[in-house]
């Protein structure tokens, strides 16, 4: 239970005083996500200044958010803006009363400029508070930037859009979810000093959820504590910044190896979560010089039961008293949607979801269900239909198509093929933002297959999957991709009930039932993981295969050391695991998928290529292996423009192409700006005798020149620190002087594996 709020701190009272009429009056609101109360009895109260709401994830923030924005409806309760209720009103109408909005995940249109984005929100005439001038003065990056398109703007210039959209609003309450999430300190620090000028700005009031207990304490007045969807208390922020112990208590600051006490709130976010959420509710982010300082080599060098493949650990960061935050940027059009926790335990408490367009196969849908709840599981059905015809499901198309970053307008815009398309990615970003995901199971057609898949994806590792589908007997990589999805082939039409299509039905929903049934306890994966060895992500490629070989056999008493094949889907299904918590750490020795990427080539990476290393803090070792090379089919199938260029026939299905100078200085700045995002320790390291086994002297493939370019650009391109360091070393990359020098630079920053057991 919560403890009672103290003096007169706790639940309605408002935040400034009592005389002052509240911009926002919340009263005793109750909301539900599904099957779940996620907020019980919330009231709170702001008149002027800045408000933070603090709290763990999955305490109800951002559904509390949504509902202030009419985004999600309230069960019971009362909210009002500026003394007029606005419970049943909705979006637009919310906005019309002069409430802005920065939602968690931006929600930046791909297809509109920076300038476009502003000059369409943008309301009043010069005489504004707050004009498109007034944005580009203040955010200079964004007038550099004022022709590019959202999709092609780095997460924190995304955050910059999304804020400066709401300003332009003019807004007389700013309702701000994560503002300051997967920025670079440097922006971070900018946004700060942009809140803090809007606190001097009595025509705003600000509230604001912010994991950061750092950036929420300097820049509230009073701080809100989140617990379990209920507001624990209400508090000066500078008393919630010198009480270590309430921060510990409430927000899991500075445990380290400890259980929960008996008075703790119990946590129903999944434990892959906890390492992220230890980092941000730190204090502000320490730099790599004070890491190097404390001779820890790294503030990741201790963590507690470290991940395996088949565990997602509770994980605690110690070393200095100081944490940098994650950095969550990512590019492409996926940049908003965050990974996905990973279920706690096993589907006696969480839910199945029941996915599919219920407008054409709502009976069959009905069926799964059925059977699911038959064998004891719990359901939840969601409908992505996009006909706008009403529905019965527990999540109508609406709710979902309202994830979409455009909106729901972007899902039901009456073109069928957009629409389809637009609610597949609503759909991702709904399914990121659920947490008691306990499995998934989808059934349709090629149609209903492409609308589902994209979204059961993003699922960590280890959820179960299952996809009946018509399309099944075929290829089925573009559904699957580097996920653990389960393809079941429907036999008949998924149209209709009969002695077919029952039986597959029913024997897809046992499958999930099944694999669900065998989710381990908290105490039992506890238990696993005292035995079962760290996992680390190793990427090899035919040509990289000596050094790969050797580092595994040197690593293997102390590391599983997963090996992908870097054929652009083994890179993706490396990083996948690091995003499901699954990896400790990654020796990222070949990385010539971004060679195919930027040139073309058959095993390309995606935009996201380091995008997990980026999201979350893991020791990272990476090189240059086989970025001497592009990949093509077989030699008939080089693309004309190639065929007078240096090629290698690797076997009759593969033909290598040398890279050339000006190719390599673009891999170069690719990797760089990249490694640059990363906040965990990382280490890359550079073989000046040749990249690959074809890249050696004597060998078709060995250009020092090339690499020279390719070595001189990331060092030109990546901000080195003690936390972030670029090395050459002479050899190449599968000799023995460079195998050692990987092994070193590993050893040097990641967790010791034996203080964890």
């Amino acid at each position: 239970m919560c403890s009672p709020p103290p003096r007169g701190e706790g639940l309605g009272v408002p935040v400034t005083e009592r005389g002052a009429k509240p911009i926002l009056r919340i009263r005793d609101l109750h909301v539900d996500y599904g099957e779940s109360h996620a907020i019980q009895g919330v009231s709170l109260s702001l008149a002027s200044g800045i408000l933070a709401i603090v709290g763990r994830n999955g305490m109800g923030k951002t559904t509390l958010c949504n509902t202030i924005m009419g985004l999600k409806r309230a069960r019971t309760g009362s909210i009002a803006i500026a003394g007029r209720e606005a419970t049943a009103l909705l979006p637009h109408e919310i906005s019309r009363l002069g409430v802005g909005y920065v939602p968690q995940g931006r929600g930046v249109w791909p297809s509109l400029t920076v300038d476009e984005h502003l000059r369409l929100v943008a309301r009043g005439g010069p005489d504004a508070a707050w004009t498109v001038e007034r944005i580009y003065q203040t955010f200079p990056r964004l007038a550099q930037r004022r022709r590019a398109g959202g999709a092609l703007l780095s997460g924190g210039e995304q955050q910059m859009l999304a804020l400066s959209r709401a300003l332009l609003s003019n807004p007389k309450l700013l309702v701000m979810d994560e503002p300051t999430e997967g920025l670079a300190p440097t922006i971070v620090e900018q946004v700060e000093g942009m809140l803090d000028e809007l606190r001097q700005d009595e025509d705003i009031s600000v509230l604001v959820i912010e994991q950061n207990i750092g950036v929420a304490t300097r820049i509230a007045e009073q701080i809100a504590i989140m617990v379990n969807g209920r507001i624990n208390r209400i508090m000066p922020a500078a008393e919630l910044a010198a009480d270590r112990e309430l921060q510990r208590r409430l927000l899991g600051v500075g445990r380290h190896a400890e259980e929960p006490s008996e008075a703790a709130e119990p946590q129903p976010v999944a434990a892959d979560r906890e390492l992220m959420e230890v980092v941000r509710v730190m204090r502000r982010g320490a730099t790599a010089t004070d890491s190097a300082a404390s001779g820890n080599g790294s503030v990741y060098r201790t963590i507690v039961d470290m991940p395996n493949r088949w565990s997602v650990p509770v994980a605690a960061i110690v070393g200095n008293s100081r944490a940098r935050r994650p950095d969550q940027d990512q590019e492409g059009k996926l940049n908003d949607i965050p990974p996905m926790p990973m279920p706690a335990q096993g589907h006696g408490t969480r839910s199945a979801l029941v996915v599919g367009t219920y407008d054409t196969k709502g009976r069959e849908l009905r069926f799964i269900r059925d059977c699911l709840r038959d064998m004891g599981v719990r359901t939840r059905t969601v409908d992505l239909s996009t006909s706008g015809k009403p529905s019965t499901a527990d999540v109508a198309p609406m709710e979902v198509a309202s994830a979409h970053p455009g909106g729901a307008s972007a899902v039901f815009s009456g073109d069928r093929g957009r629409s389809v398309e637009a609610m597949a990615r609503a759909f991702e970003h709904w399914i990121a933002r659920q947490l008691d995901v306990g499995g998934i199971i989808a059934a349709g057609g090629s149609g209903g297959t492409a609308l589902a898949t994209p979204g059961m994806r993003r699922l960590p590792v280890g959820i179960p999957k299952v996809m009946i589908s018509t399309v099944a007997s075929g290829d089925v990589s573009r559904y699957v991709g580097p996920s653990d999805l389960l393809m079941m082939h429907s036999v008949a039409d998924v149209q209709g009930l009969n002695s077919i299509t029952e039986r597959v039905l029913r024997n897809g929903a046992g499958a999930l039932a099944g694999m669900m049934a065998q989710a381990r306890s908290p105490a039992s994966r506890t238990a696993e993981r005292r035995l079962v060895k760290p996992a680390l992500g190793v990427t090899m490629f035919g040509v990289t295969t000596p050094c790969v070989q050797a580092l595994t056999a040197e690593l293997g008493a102390d590391y599983d050391c997963l090996v992908f094949h870097a054929t652009g889907t083994g890179g993706r299904a490396m990083e996948n695991l690091a995003d499901s918590g699954l990896l400790a750490g990654a020796l990222d020795v070949t990385t010539t998928e971004v060679a195919d990427m930027v040139v073309g080539g058959v095993f390309p990476a995606t935009e996201d290529r380091f995008g997990a290393f980026i999201r979350r803090p893991l020791p990272y070792v990476g090189s240059v292996g086989a970025l001497d090379m592009v990949n093509f089919g077989p030699r008939d199938t080089v693309p004309e423009k190639f065929r007078r260029r240096n090629l290698v026939q690797h076997n009759p299905q593969v033909t290598l192409m040398r890279t050339t100078r000006d190719e390599n200085v673009a891999f170069g700045t690719f990797i760089g700006e990249r490694l640059n995002r990363m906040q965990g320790p990382v280490r890359f390291l550079m073989p000046e005798n040749g990249v690959s086994s074809l890249d050696a002297p004597g060998k078709p493939f060995h250009d020092p020149e090339a690499d020279n370019a390719l070595f001189e650009t990331i060092e030109k391109t990546v901000v080195k620190s003690g936390g972030r360091r670029v090395e050459r070393v002479t050899g190449n990359i599968n000799d023995a002087s460079f195998v050692a020098a990987l092994l070193r630079a590993f050893r040097e920053i990641a967790p010791r594996v034996h203080e964890s057991a």
